[in-house]
């Protein structure tokens, strides 16, 4: 590297740790809420462009192992025995816990079932949507971790 090479990097070193030493805090905060809205506007966007399915329910089984087949009924019954529980038994423990194996089950079988699928959209809003999403997370991102 050239001697002047070094003196331009040295004078841009010095002239960047200036701004950021005088660059006053609402300056700062209206950069981090303007990157937050730039970021929430992509992922709006991104999201508004996000198909999501499920085919819960379609054929009326949940599991199928050979010849066995669970009913998509059939999962509502732990939590149906646990509601039954809480209104039995003096131990209410019990119930709470079939009930909330029952729920999982139940979430878990309508998540494994999801499909999500990404909408048709041109070029442009494809640009706009993650250029917004990167743009925004760049200045949150740099406002968050920026040096005092």
């Amino acid at each position: 590297m050239a001697k002047s090479d070094k003196d331009l990097d040295r004078l841009y070193k010095e002239l960047e740790d200036y701004r950021d030493s005088h660059e006053d805090e609402g300056s700062r905060l209206l950069k981090f809420f303007v990157g937050l809205l730039m970021l929430a506007g992509g992922l709006f966007m991104i999201f508004q462009n996000i198909s999501v399915s499920s085919s819960w329910g379609h054929g009326g089984y949940f599991l199928s192992f050979g010849n066995f087949n669970l009913a998509n009924g059939m999962i509502m019954l732990p939590i149906i025995i646990g509601i039954g529980m809480l209104f039995t038994m003096k131990r209410k423990i019990f119930g709470w816990t079939v009930l909330a194996i029952g729920v999982v089950i139940v979430l878990l079988s309508v998540l494994l079932t999801t499909s999500i699928h990404w909408r048709t959209t041109n070029a442009y809003i494809f640009i706009i949507m993650f250029g917004l999403t990167a743009a925004g997370a760049g200045l949150v991102l740099r406002e968050l971790f920026r040096k005092n």
